[in-house]
């Protein structure tokens, strides 16, 4: 565990976020072989299949995201408090309800694939592949449930470099799977699934384990589990505004994959290769954004208001120049990007245009994201939550449909950044305001005084 409290902010936040950062790197590297795979092995259906079906588990996974988020921030601030048995509380209370929440994500998932599917305007040339996917992705969604919960306990105790451990070796059984399943057996999209909820069950079993070597703090134990109403309450308030943020985007997504379901097959895989360099592309900008919350939730809950404005400024320059690297390669290696996924050069052009053209932009979202971080750390996640619902149902989706109708595929692509570009004016200006100073679970107190040497060693992250 790590004390964010004391220190320089910025190499704080770069420490704590590079772990994340490496981690999610091996993650999405999977994704991008897998598609690689997938789209050269079995074709650009298969590739399109993936990326039909993406936008439906978001959907359904978002609301985790949010409770997870809501948890994650309640022991950062308890843990920066020193009140280490509402930690206890809360880490019991994320268990119970996850485990439940898991199950009637399952239940939706298997019994609404196909209507939703249908919803979407998926072709149907590319309905079975898609369908086989979803389903078998959602009967192991708990694995995927269970391993977010133990990363997002860690990570409000400071501890980012231990979730990465899991996730290497989650991610490189993936990769072994993947090749042994789809090249070597041959089960088509099938295997590509089943190898992802395999290697999602290892993590999260890794995590079980390790959970139980550590501290008595975080042990799982089905007898005595405490199921604290108040914390619940308090954890929803934060997570809640956070989880329909999360489902609006995921909304949003499948409603830009209907705008672009309805340019056909080329267009969809051309989507779904660009959507993964994308996703690369402002990965740092989302890890970022979750360490600015722990960093913010700590130093609210230790009094310390003066480093969250300095925190949230090293953030920002952090992530503003690594985005502007990140559009010079986008732009540069566009073309020979997307052509890793699939040869069609119909495919190659259009997802080209979309990092050309999303590309540009990568330094406003990830502005975007630090900045709400920060205000999600400190509790208020209902700002953000508005900033979302405003940014893409009131614009990205709007304007994404009425351009692509004048001009194609690019004009889908246009409707991204200009939400980005309202969503960051937004941001910032609702966090000039300081609202978001009287928001914590923890009402800021004079500053806690550094940890005991000796409590610092027993909670210190080099015993984990």
């Amino acid at each position: 565990m790590k004390d964010l409290t004391n220190g320089p902010e910025g190499r704080l936040i770069w420490n704590f976020t590079v772990p994340m950062l490496i981690g999610n790197i091996f993650q999405q590297s999977y994704n991008v072989i897998d598609s690689v795979i997938v789209g050269r092995a079995i074709g650009k259906s298969a590739l399109a299949a993936v990326g039909a079906s993406f936008p439906i588990l978001f959907m359904l996974i978002a609301l985790m995201i949010g409770a997870t988020m809501g948890f994650s921030i309640l022991i950062s601030q308890y843990f920066g408090a020193r009140d280490m048995a509402r930690v206890r509380r809360t880490i019991d209370t994320s268990y119970i309800f996850l485990f439940f929440a898991s199950l009637a994500a399952t239940a939706v998932g298997l019994s609404a694939s196909g209507a939703i599917l249908r919803l979407l305007n998926t072709p149907q040339e590319i309905m079975p592949q898609a369908l086989i996917f979803l389903r078998i992705m959602f009967a192991g969604i708990i694995f995927l449930f269970g391993y977010n919960s133990i990363s997002a306990i860690l990570r409000g105790l400071g501890d980012s470099k231990t979730p990465l451990y899991f996730l290497i070796i989650s991610t490189v059984l993936n990769v072994i799977l993947v090749v042994l399943f789809v090249l070597g057996f041959k089960w088509g999209i099938a295997g590509s699934a089943w190898a992802t909820v395999l290697a999602q069950s290892a993590s999260f079993i890794m995590g079980m384990i390790y959970l139980n070597k550590t501290h008595p703090v975080l042990t799982f134990r089905l007898r005595g589990l405490q199921f604290d109403r108040e914390i619940f309450r308090k954890s929803m308030a934060i997570g809640l505004p956070t989880g329909i943020q999360q489902v609006l985007v995921a909304g949003g997504m499948m409603a830009l994959t209907r705008i672009v379901n309805g340019f056909g097959t080329d267009a969809i895989a051309a989507f779904t290769a660009a959507g993964r360099i994308d996703t690369f592309a402002v990965m740092p900008a989302m890890n970022l954004s979750a360490a600015i919350s722990t960093f913010v939730g700590q130093n609210i809950g230790a009094g310390r208001l003066d480093r969250v404005k300095h925190g949230l400024k090293a953030a920002l320059l952090i992530s503003g120049a690594v985005s502007l690297a990140t559009t010079l390669a986008v732009i540069i290696f566009g073309w020979h990007l997307i052509g890793m996924f699939n040869s069609d050069p119909a495919v190659i052009a259009i997802g080209a245009r979309y990092l050309l053209i999303v590309g540009g932009f990568y330094v406003v979202f990830s502005s975007m994201f630090v900045i709400t971080g920060a205000l999600r750390g400190a509790g208020d996640a209902v700002i953000p939550m508005l900033v979302t619902i405003l940014a893409l149902w009131g614009i990205r989706i709007p304007v994404s449909a009425w351009l692509s109708s004048r001009v194609g595929t690019d004009g889908i692509w246009w409707g991204i950044p200009i939400a980005w570009t309202a969503g960051l004016f937004l941001s910032a200006a609702y966090y000039r305001t300081g609202r978001w100073k009287r928001k914590g679970v923890i009402k800021p107190a004079p500053p806690a005084p550094a940890m005991p040497e000796s409590e610092e060693s027993e909670w210190n992250t080099s015993n984990f």
